[in-house]
């Protein structure tokens, strides 16, 4: 935005500092002058002799060193005022220069102000917080988008290669090529959902009702009962009545994801998944938990992020696109909630779901 020049917030202080004190400075001259003015009436009306000069004499005599007394103060208040304001301010223009590096793009700069706690030291810690997110925030876009490219280009690639095969030997049937195509076109529709899923989440642009988490965990359940089957793994699911307050479609993308990521990611045989809801003061809770192979600790962190495929990138039918838990867990931010991830200690993992209470009905 273009401003009209103006005087620095320096200069202003200054002006003020030294303004105040020759105004000071002048009520306290005008009192003693006006003292003075009327010390010998006084005098003489109470009846003392009094040898001094008349009022007239002491204000003629008063007035030059009174005026010199008014300089004095307004050329010490400038100059006085001048280096205060300074002083004042040099955290604010250590917060300015600091907000132009990390504008050219140097988000890693810090301003880590010294001092004790104080309003330009609250602010300055804000900002180094703010920046600290940003640069948090902008490194995790540019893995996103660097994993992102690399996730759409492999069904590309793999689409040119069974294009230039079939190109090079005409007698190659088309059914297998027809169904491969297929098989690796969908997987393309289903990344691209997947990241506009995520895109939508986070932008936050969806309605709020009133919705049951437990009926939500039944319905995802029984979707997914056939892929549980195929993989012999077991899903129970349990809990009474629980409100709470979101986007039924989303919340349903979340439960589903959870639960689709613990059958995919579970033991090869004789595998569980416990599904539970509950409703608390605080509000309510949704817990995923499933059997399956030992995760490390310093891995389990990482699951949420997109495309990370615990210790391995898998493939396969269910193997998905990598993004299941990055949805749930930006799903949850949107409804406010928290996502928490605890490797379970005989192999496998256990998701709490925290979302916020139903809203009371007057």
């Amino acid at each position: 935005m273009d401003r009209a020049p103006g005087l620095s917030v320096r200069l202003k202080l200054t002006f003020s500092y030294a303004g105040f004190l020759m105004i000071a400075g002048a009520v306290l001259l005008g009192a003693f002058a006006v003292f003075l003015a009327g010390y010998r009436e006084r005098a003489q009306d109470a009846g003392q002799v009094v040898i001094a000069p008349s009022g007239a004499e002491l204000l003629r005599e008063f007035a030059p060193a009174a005026a010199a007394a008014i300089v004095f103060l307004l050329v010490f208040g400038f100059a006085g005022g001048w280096v205060l304001a300074g002083r004042m301010l040099a955290p604010l223009t250590r917060i300015t220069d600091a907000t132009r590096t990390a504008a050219r793009g140097s988000l890693s700069h810090r301003i880590e102000l010294e001092g004790r706690q104080d309003e330009f030291r609250e602010l300055a810690d804000a900002f180094d917080g703010m920046l600290a997110r940003l640069e948090a925030h902008v490194a995790e876009q540019q893995r996103f988008a660097a994993n992102a490219s690399h996730e759409l280009r492999t069904p590309l690639a793999i689409t040119q290669t069974l294009l230039d095969v079939a190109r090079n030997d005409p007698n190659r049937e088309s059914s297998e090529l027809d169904e491969r195509l297929r098989t690796v076109n969908a997987r393309a529709i289903e990344l691209t959902e997947a990241l506009l899923l995520l895109s939508r989440t986070d932008q936050r642009s969806f309605a709020r009702d009133d919705v049951d988490l437990s009926l939500i965990a039944e319905e995802a359940a029984e979707t997914l009962l056939p892929l549980a089957e195929e993989h012999g793994v077991a899903v129970e699911t349990s809990g009474d009545i629980t409100p709470t307050v979101g986007s039924h479609a989303l919340l349903l993308q979340l439960t589903t994801n959870l639960l689709h990521n613990a059958i995919v990611h579970n033991l090869p045989e004789n595998g569980t998944v416990e599904v539970s809801t509950a409703a608390g003061p605080r509000g309510a809770v949704l817990t995923v938990e499933n059997t399956g192979n030992k995760l490390s600790p310093h891995v389990v962190p990482t699951l949420t992020e997109p495309f990370q495929r615990g210790t391995e990138r898998t493939r396969g039918g269910h193997a998905g696109a990598g993004l299941g838990l990055a949805i749930a867990k930006s799903i949850t931010r949107a409804h406010d909630g928290t996502l928490t991830l605890t490797p379970r200690p005989d192999g496998g993992l256990c998701v709490t779901v925290r979302l916020p209470a139903a809203r009371q009905v007057p």
